[in-house]
């Protein structure tokens, strides 16, 4: 029972309803249990006053694949574990605080190996000081983007009342000092991505996209890490390649900006000039990732021939799946939903026929797999007994079947709604 209290990183009071029925020894104890997402603090630094200033700190949205299920470290009150970085090369400033621990009052009891655990993610080279990173800081100024610049895009900053101005890279391993960099940018993925995985980057197919804003310093132009993209390019036989992102990640300093859309964007704009690309996937996506998918094919494509209102109204073309393909790489599947989003935009929801016309069209492609499953149970009836055929005919409830579809119907629209709300912003 222990094991499942969780206490905050500041010596918070650990709920009285949790520690009823424990021992004095039990409840001590308990208060040295810290949450792991909230004792990791990361900041990404430009100048030496961000390290004292608190509005520079962001926390993870995940710590299971280095703490465990629970995001827990055992042993310490007060408990900081602190992640900085140098906002453009990642040089790392890595240190633990922390106001109490275990041992120091109980014997035989040990705490978590915290250092340890954090070692076997980040890449060795990194400051234990304040000192010796302020002075890695002062040589910011030498960093530079690797790779080949692809985009230039400026984006308006109310704060600081001005545009800011962001690029986008690709690199790969052949890139002086790119290896290195890449070793410190995988890290943040531990913390921001739920199933994340670091690559071999020793493998030539992968591919690196990498965003960055310039900004000044001391009359000087530096440049901040935004976020980043891997692609790997598979093999199609027998002469072509399907480029599949793999991971993707904005910095939470930077996020709802539109640089995910950006970055996204760029990168099918790439890979749509080479003859030798068959299409673009995505490696178990999101669903954030596939809302803003969405939002890029159908921006992409709104302005196809195939794609116009009057064809929208005649429903889904071959047209559409050839011209998609051979100009934007996109897949049939992609291309389905850019279609359904275009043709909401060009449909009158208020008019009664429209309505149902539409309503119909999308309604046929979601009840595939419900048909797949009468398919199925057509081929048990002949094989299986039938006491055995009831139970199978019970799972299905042909009343829910509808709630269902007509559920997941409404959803969909609400969600491609959103995209064009985005679309007419843009």
């Amino acid at each position: 029972m222990l094991l499942s209290l969780i206490c905050g990183v500041r010596d918070a009071a650990v709920p009285l309803s949790l520690t009823r029925g424990l021992t004095t020894t039990e409840k001590k104890l308990a208060e040295y249990k810290c949450n792991t997402n909230e004792a990791i603090q990361l900041k990404l630094v430009r100048f030496p006053e961000d390290l004292e200033d608190e509005n520079t700190t962001f926390n993870p949205e995940y710590s299971h694949q280095v703490f465990g299920d629970d995001e827990v470290a055992f042993g310490y009150k007060g408990l900081k574990i602190l992640l900085y970085y140098i906002a453009g090369n990642l040089s790392t400033l890595f240190r633990i605080e922390y106001t109490s621990r275990v041992n120091e009052k109980f014997d035989c009891v040990e705490a978590d190996d915290v250092e340890s655990k954090i070692r076997e993610i980040i890449p060795p080279g990194f400051c234990t000081n304040s000192d010796d990173f302020v002075s890695l800081l002062e040589k910011e100024v030498n960093f530079k983007p690797f790779g080949m610049l692809l985009h230039t895009y400026s984006i308006h900053n109310e704060e600081a009342g001005e545009d800011i101005t962001y690029q986008i890279y690709k690199a790969d391993m052949t890139c002086p000092g790119f290896r290195e960099y890449h070793e410190r940018l995988q890290t943040f993925l531990m913390w921001f991505i739920e199933t994340a995985s670091f690559i071999d980057v020793d493998d030539e197919r992968w591919n690196y996209f990498l965003v960055f804003e310039k900004y000044n310093k001391d009359g000087a132009t530096l440049f901040a890490t935004v976020g980043y993209m891997t692609v790997y390019n598979y093999y199609v036989y027998p002469d072509k390649t399907r480029p599949r992102v793999s991971q993707m990640l904005i910095l939470p300093p930077f996020q709802g900006e539109g640089h995910g859309a950006q970055l996204l964007e760029t990168v099918h704009r790439y890979y749509m000039s080479s003859p030798t690309v068959l299409d673009i996937t995505a490696e178990d996506p999101s669903e954030n990732y596939v809302k803003l998918r969405d939002f890029v094919l159908v921006k992409l494509c709104q302005d196809l021939v195939c794609f116009s209102p009057v064809k929208l109204m005649q429903g889904f073309s071959q047209e559409m799946v050839t011209e998609a393909q051979q100009k934007l790489k996109i897949n049939k599947q992609h291309t389905r939903r850019v279609y359904e989003i275009l043709r909401l935009r060009a449909t009158n929801m208020g008019d009664a026929e429209q309505s149902r016309s539409y309503r119909l069209d999308v309604k046929r492609r979601l009840i595939g797999p419900y048909k797949k499953k009468q398919r199925e149970l057509a081929k048990m009836r002949r094989c299986l007994r039938p006491e055995e055929m009831t139970n199978q005919l019970n799972q299905i409830d042909l009343n829910l079947q509808r709630e269902q579809l007509e559920e997941s119907f409404q959803q969909l629209v609400s969600d491609y709604r959103r995209v064009l709300e985005r679309l007419a912003q843009a």
